[in-house]
């Protein structure tokens, strides 16, 4: 453990220093190029340049990269000193660098009184570090550029446009090279790329950003797993609710969301002299609900679940195909219970849910996803709720759910919610990218805000408890998710056509369109290739569109009950009594259930 942690150290170092290596090799070889910031990611490092108008493509990396390595063997040192902060902002606008003038002004706003630099050879940058000592503890056969992109200043469309140039970075050539290899997979992957090859989703730029349109094929993706979700819910106590788009405003204000996530909510749209807003959450809907008649403890747990759709404003920069859209379809639910116990119960129930859900979809736990408790900051009062008690509570009970469970998850210091401690459900996207997929949280401060209650046994009026969870998370991000992890084959009951039937000739186009009618009426979703092409070439696409089963309709299966069947990775085609086909299928789907 403790080699790890001076293996990851290191590597951070090294990351940090290649990035003043990379803006002293951008100045040398443009020295108009003015600086903005040039962070540590997960996998290298970048910086974010104005060239002016000086035009780089991804041809320059490569004499990038070559200034980069001659310094790195020039054996620089890393020395860091100090700047009182005017002086370091008189500096800085005698060179003509904006940005960082503008980024040590924003300093001195906060309060600052100096700031640090770093220097390695004749370059100076703005800096805290850490760096390493000297380039000679960089192995330049660890790290490479490899991309350029577009990057909004401080991510404000509004602000310049600069040039991101990205670099990887590693210990050693091997854990490069490994690197390289992975992002070759994922690039195959990639749900962007699979997307719009499988025809599964598109964007309009007169839609809008970030507002994705699912075709017939994505829709029917997404149909599966809804009617997947809400039968089991249902089956498992939940009701099934319906309620609007939008709202007042003054109901974000009484629930407390507003002030805390305004400037990612829509602006509100005025009407009659009242305020809306599109939704971010369906919570504060469920609770008015809730409240549209008395409850009895009779009544908890009460367990209200929807299909959600809901909008959010992300950044442009933020968006990326399905994973990061501004308007998605949650499986929202909310469960009101009547104490601790209850809901320390609830939660379980919801854990075991999301295990069914997981292993439904192919995943292994531990492997493909693990869960993380995230916590609150007693010390901020702006951001968590005041009640040192009921986190006490909370954030025992679930990390004792999760001992109990045995499962692997990590605990997250000041991640929680404003209204209570949660249990995310973490998974690794086809780069490696962490991201939240579902989410259980405890919830003690909507009950108050809306004054959730019930009648007790003894006839008292009690303060309710709130569990939000959701079982398969946002349907457009499980999507790109279940598109990268199966690589676009999905199995049977996912797939948007499961049947492809081709005709051999003209003769055969009337059998084709008849069998791909009785398969739909059977439940099996079919598709049909009647076009001019040769068999060969309708054959060769179909296999391209990664369908299960590919059905060739000639001579021989118009005369007989038999069909020429060719499964999904096989070469030879295999033949088949149609009601075995028929019942084979059906009963492949009706495994999944």
């Amino acid at each position: 453990m403790e080699k790890d942690k001076l293996e990851a150290d290191k590597l951070h170092k090294i990351r940090h220093s290649l990035s003043h290596v990379l803006a002293k090799a951008v100045k040398g070889l443009y020295p108009q190029a003015k600086l903005a910031i040039g962070p540590v990611i997960d996998n290298g490092f970048y910086y974010d340049i104005d060239f002016g108008k000086e035009k780089i493509s991804s041809d320059d990396l490569e004499k990038i990269e070559k200034d980069m390595k001659a310094i790195i063997n020039q054996n620089l040192e890393f020395k860091s000193f100090v700047l009182g902060i005017d002086e370091a902002i008189d500096r800085e606008k005698k060179l003509e660098e904006k940005y960082k003038v503008e980024l040590i002004e924003d300093l001195k706003k906060a309060g600052e009184k100096e700031v640090s630099y770093y220097q390695v050879g004749d370059f100076v940058d703005l800096c805290k570090g850490p760096h390493v000592e000297n380039t000679q503890q960089i192995d330049t056969r660890a790290f490479s550029l490899f991309k350029l992109a577009g990057a909004y200043w401080r991510g404000d469309e509004n602000r310049e446009m600069l040039t991101r140039i990205y670099g990887l970075a590693f210990l050693n050539k091997k854990e490069l090279l490994d690197y390289k290899k992975m992002l070759e997979e994922a690039e195959k992957r990639d749900h962007r790329k699979l997307g719009k090859e499988l025809g599964l989703f598109v964007f309009s730029d007169v839609v809008g950003k970030g507002l994705p349109m699912l075709t017939e094929k994505g829709a029917s993706m997404r149909r599966t797993l809804e009617k997947f979700i809400v039968d089991e819910e249902i089956k498992r106590g939940y009701r099934h609710v319906i309620t609007p788009d939008l709202a007042k405003l003054e109901l974000y204000k009484k629930s407390g969301h507003y002030p805390y996530y305004k400037d990612s909510m829509y602006a509100p749209i005025k009407i009659d002299e009242e305020e809306f807003m599109l939704r971010p959450m369906a919570c504060p809907h469920h609770f008015e609900m809730y409240l549209t008649e008395p409850r009895s403890y009779r009544d908890l747990p009460f367990k209200m679940a929807e299909l959600a759709k809901l909008y959010r404003y992300e950044q442009s920069g933020e968006l990326s195909g399905l994973m990061r859209v501004r308007s998605f379809c949650l499986a929202d639910a909310h469960i009101i219970c009547a104490d601790n116990r209850q809901a320390k119960e609830e939660v379980a129930g919801v854990l075991d849910l999301i295990d069914f859900v997981c292993q439904k979809l192919g995943l292994e736990p531990d492997k493909d996803y693990w869960y993380r408790l995230s916590l609150g900051d007693r010390q901020d009062e702006k951001k968590y709720h005041k009640n040192d008690k009921a986190w006490d509570e909370a954030e025992s009970s679930l990390r004792q759910l999760l001992k109990d469970k045995g499962s692997k998850f990590v605990e997250a210091e000041a991640e929680a919610a404003f209204y209570g401690p949660k249990i995310d459900v973490q998974m690794k996207n086809v780069l490696g990218k962490e991201d939240t997929a579902f989410t259980v949280q405890w919830d003690f401060v909507m009950p108050e805000r809306f004054k959730l209650v019930y009648t007790s046994q003894a006839g008292k009026e009690e303060r309710a408890i709130v569990i939000h969870r959701s079982s398969i998370g946002a349907i457009e991000r499980v999507m790109a998710f279940l598109i990268e992890f199966y690589a676009g084959r999905f199995p049977l009951w996912l797939s948007p056509v499961q049947v492809k039937l081709i005709s051999v000739g003209e003769k055969h186009i009337e059998a084709v369109k008849s069998l791909s009618q009785e398969f739909k009426e059977q439940g099996i979703r079919s598709e049909i290739d009647i076009s001019d092409e040769t068999v060969g070439n309708k054959i060769r696409k179909s296999a391209s569109e990664k369908i299960p089963y590919i059905l060739v309709i000639g001579d021989k299966e118009v005369n007989s009950s038999k069909l020429a069947i060719r499964v999904r990775g096989e070469k030879d085609m295999i033949e088949i009594e149609k009601a075995e086909f028929i019942k084979k299928i059906k009963q492949e789907i009706e495994d999944f259930k």
